[in-house]
């Protein structure tokens, strides 16, 4: 007999529960798995996703048993570069919270400064009460979380918007779940800054840049889902790609990645329109060359008569 099972009359309650069988029932294991498929390593992050669903399993096997339980606060602070998965770990972690009796929903709405924060006066707090409304029984993702705070500006509205958020994630944190996201130095003032936030953020989860080998394999797992792959020399050129990349500025970690695919797709488009004689075959539409990565001006930064513009 599973905890869903058991009903609500005091002779009914079990005096012992199955843990394991909890977590097979109850779909945990599902969303890791899914989770593990989509982002490679972060085995931190993933480590303290699991310690989450074993608490709220324990919280669960206690309620079910008549001992004195406590919902947890599970406000979060995912902190890190771009790229490196947090908005999908959110995801997966409202799936997570509502297999698991926490959240009604299992929703995610994300937003940034702009959703929130009102351009003048009484338009702030029916933005943020808006998208709270949308969030309640889900979780609220907010992106960059520290634009909410602008103390060098005193005509912004940005504390208005804080003030609400504050209210309800004391208030109704039973029914949403708020996490909070952005670069860790930045998140690390914003909290020193606000310590109504500080308090209620019981869980701050860091996401670790990806690294080489990491990086590599993102690439030919975003490429196999899009239906292409790297050839023999390819796999070789792009490991190279990267390890260049990770050293210029502007690097995004995963999102990088994407965008070189993106591009180069293209080169690969132009030169099979340019150099293919006769029909193509799914081969050739299919395969990414080390020709299409090693025109990136990544390779050749300084020349000036290199033909790549982009990264």
């Amino acid at each position: 007999m599973t905890m869903a099972e058991v009903q609500s009359s005091p002779e009914s309650l079990p005096t012992s529960v199955d843990l394991a069988e909890e977590y097979r029932a109850s779909g945990v294991a599902e969303v890791l798995d899914e989770l593990n498929r989509e982002l490679v390593g972060l085995k931190p992050v993933k480590r303290r996703i699991r310690e989450t669903a074993a608490l709220l399993l324990v919280e669960r096997a206690r309620r079910a048993m008549g001992l004195t339980h406590e919902a947890p606060s599970l406000h979060m602070s995912f902190t890190g570069n771009p790229g490196t998965g947090k908005t999908t770990v959110a995801l997966r972690m409202a799936d997570l919270l509502h297999r698991l009796g926490y959240i009604r929903k299992g929703h995610l709405v994300s937003v940034t400064r702009d959703d929130l924060v009102g351009q003048y006066i009484g338009h702030t707090a029916p933005k943020t009460k808006e998208i709270l409304k949308k969030a309640m029984g889900g979780v609220l993702f907010i992106d960059e979380a520290y634009y909410l705070y602008r103390p060098d500006n005193e005509r912004d509205y940005g504390q208005e918007a804080i003030e609400i958020l504050l209210q309800v994630m004391e208030n109704n944190r039973d029914d949403l779940v708020v996490i909070l996201a952005g670069y860790a130095d930045r998140m690390d003032r914003f909290f020193e800054s606000n310590p109504g936030f500080r308090s209620r953020i019981a869980h701050h989860i860091d996401f670790p840049d990806y690294d080489d080998g990491e990086l590599l394999s993102i690439a030919e797992s975003m490429l196999s889902r899009q239906g292409y792959r790297f050839d023999v020399n390819a796999t070789a050129v792009m490991g190279d790609y990267i390890a260049r990349r990770r050293r210029q500025p502007h690097f995004a970690n995963a999102r990088s990645i994407r965008n070189a695919l993106d591009r180069a797709r293209l080169r690969q488009a132009n030169r099979l329109f340019e150099e293919t004689v006769g029909p193509a075959d799914a081969e050739q539409l299919s395969t990414i060359t080390a020709r299409d990565i090693s025109a990136s001006r990544v390779f050749s930064m300084g020349d000036p008569n290199h033909p790549e513009t982009t990264s």
